[in-house]
């Protein structure tokens, strides 16, 4: 079965093709001769390259559940099961996509700066009693790196220290990540590895305090403590997004001049505070202690001019699992679970390099089951979502922001 999704119009043509073996035997009953059959996906299965792309580009990009894709290909005739599609995406993610993903993989440690969040994922049949959380990770390359942003998930059991320790293995330099206790852990037993904090963050804890007030109070907000928190570091975004434009260097020396006095006065003053007594409880008092806590690493900026204020990107770069979630509610399997992993970081990578993930999608399975028996993976370097050596119908017509 072909699948063709013509740009442009709102329609999708199926069409099945037949392929005719010829097989000749000799006359002396000794000789067989057979045609060469085009390579399939699957052996011995209707799946082709542009029908999986588009199960594919249907569920990881649009979020449509495979139960009502298969609802869909049954109102144009076409029966395909909710069980074969995730036994085609298992399979093909696999044999196919997973190569790719450890690739980029390896590239991104080639980057000074990464990023890391993790968001709840429920998985029914891992072994564990039902609505235990399970997590995806998300790690991607660091927000200036726009030319060639990476993102990878990684599905894993629990939320455990020792995920973004293994997947990190081998990495030197700087990522960036909330406060969460597990990176905590690893900044201090990890050399090679500095841990940024995430600004906004901070902030936040500030604006729900300001949220929570009362109707009657919103015109004494400006008085208290959490306005002038939100004011401060509101300062400091403001001077820091006018450096956007500088070289990584440029951006580091301006951080030293004009904004280093703004951070040690924030942190005085947070210190100051705390100290004083005049708050007992509330998410402004857990917004000051998050600060100091966290005060190391929210210095770190200061001293790199490629690491990013904060960890808004990767969390961009959750945005369309978490909606998709809420769609089709549980992943089935871990094998399920590892895939969605595998699919979704092909698909976000090419968004975030402005690409057409259903085109790419093609192109990555047509080129990968041609070089299946290749053990040399340098071919890969023409599959990167920047490659210059893409089919230019892989290019969107359409920039996404997902960067």
């Amino acid at each position: 079965m072909k699948f063709i999704k013509e740009s442009g119009y709102s329609r999708q043509v199926y069409t099945v093709e037949e392929h005719h073996v010829a097989v000749y035997a000799g006359k002396d009953n000794q000789t067989i001769v057979k045609a060469d059959r085009p390579k399939e996906l699957l052996r011995n299965s209707i799946l082709t390259l542009s029908l999986a792309a588009s199960i594919l580009n249907a569920k990881y990009v649009n979020g449509l559940p495979l139960y009502r894709i298969s609802q869909e290909f049954l109102r144009n005739d076409i029966h395909i099961s909710r069980q074969v599609m995730a036994n085609w995406v298992i399979q093909c993610a696999d044999r196919y996509l997973g190569p790719l993903y450890d690739y980029l993989h390896n590239r991104m440690y080639r980057f000074h700066v990464l990023q890391a969040d993790e968001t709840p994922v429920k998985v029914s049949k891992d072994g564990r009693p039902a609505n235990s959380k399970s997590y995806m990770w998300v790690y991607r390359t660091g927000k200036g790196y726009k030319d060639t942003p990476i993102i990878l998930y990684e599905y894993q059991k629990t939320r455990k220290a020792d995920h973004p320790l293994e997947f990190l293995k081998g990495f030197t330099g700087v990522v960036v990540c909330d406060g969460y206790s597990a990176y905590r852990k690893l900044d201090r037993e990890t050399e090679a590895i500095v841990f940024a904090g995430c600004w906004t963050h901070a902030r936040r804890y500030f604006a729900d305090a300001l949220k929570a007030l009362p109707k009657k109070e919103h015109e004494a907000a400006r008085d208290t403590v959490a306005y002038e928190a939100i004011k401060r570091i509101g300062a400091i975004y403001h001077l820091d997004n006018q450096l956007a434009g500088l070289k990584p260097d440029d951006r580091r020396k301006q951080r030293q001049i004009n904004l280093k006095p703004l951070v040690e006065a924030f942190f005085a003053w947070v210190k100051e505070i705390q100290i004083s007594g005049r708050l007992s409880k509330g998410k402004t008092l857990e917004g000051i202690n998050y600060c100091i806590n966290q005060e190391e690493a929210l210095k770190v900026f200061l001293d790199d001019g490629e690491v990013p204020l904060d960890n808004n990107a990767t969390e961009g770069a959750l945005r369309s699992f978490c909606l998709h979630k809420h769609a089709w509610k549980l992943i089935d399997s871990i094998d399920g679970a590892k895939s969605s992993a595998i699919v979704y970081s092909i698909t976000e990578t090419a968004k975030a390099n402005h690409l057409n993930p259903f085109r790419y999608l093609e192109h990555v399975l047509t080129v990968m089951k041609d070089h299946q028996e290749d053990t040399d993976y340098r071919f890969m370097e023409d599959l990167l979502p920047w490659s210059e050596q893409l089919p230019e119908i892989c290019r969107s017509k359409t920039k996404t922001t997902n960067v």
